[in-house]
């Protein structure tokens, strides 16, 4: 475990590179771990890892996707609900990754994020404040229940985590125009979804009929 005390990120980079300090120190790094380093009160900075790790090749992996969006999902609800720190199930807690594949990991997010953090800045507050982080969970929630059914297409289900990536750093840094252009996104995307499901539904039950 990282030592010291957890300090709360206010970048993307800051969260890359606190990741990159748990892999430098661990040989596994626990759900647990990535609480502890960034604390269990800072929901936006845990919610941006999870959905960074989502995106990132580690991704790929099957069913991790659905886990990731599922720890997600929990903080993004305790944050709806009006918790003042987080808690997680101890089964997912103690699930891990090797050091190995969180280095490779990061390293492809260096770049991205410090793109994504030179347009980030205060604007617009109150979008990403008060009543607003209330719409900001739940938005995130269901953008969450999009992940499952898009694993099965290769890299679909990183598009809902990128707007969930968004709007944590939103939070961060108290980005209200950045949080309405996800909550424009986020919409279109679930437009999107919701058609690709009925087609592809309707798809499957005229072949079935035939």
């Amino acid at each position: 475990m990282a030592q010291g005390e957890p300090s709360e990120p206010h970048s993307i980079e800051d969260v890359v590179e606190g990741l990159e300090d748990l892999a430098e120190h661990e040989r596994t790094i626990r759900v647990a771990d990535v609480l502890d380093q960034f604390g269990t009160r800072s929901f936006a900075p845990v919610m941006l890892v999870l959905s960074l790790l989502e995106i990132s090749p580690i991704g790929v992996i099957p069913g991790v996707p659905t886990f990731l969006a599922l720890c997600v999902a929990i903080v993004a609800a305790q944050l709806l609900f009006g918790r003042d720190h987080i808690w997680l199930p101890g089964w997912i807690a103690e699930r891990s990754v090797s050091s190995e594949k969180l280095e490779k990991a990061t390293g492809k997010l260096d770049k991205p994020a410090r793109k994504l953090d030179g347009l980030a800045k205060s604007r617009l507050t109150p979008l990403a404040r008060g009543p607003a982080l209330k719409v900001a969970a739940g938005i995130i929630i269901v953008l969450c229940l999009m992940v499952p059914p898009l694993e099965v297409l290769p890299w679909a289900s990183a598009a809902p985590m990128i707007a969930v990536a968004i709007i944590s750093l939103a939070i961060m840094v108290r980005d209200g125009l950045a949080m309405l252009g996800a909550w424009i996104v986020s919409a279109g995307a679930v437009g999107l979804f919701v058609y690709w499901y009925c087609f592809t539904d309707n798809a499957s039950g005229s072949l079935l009929s035939l």
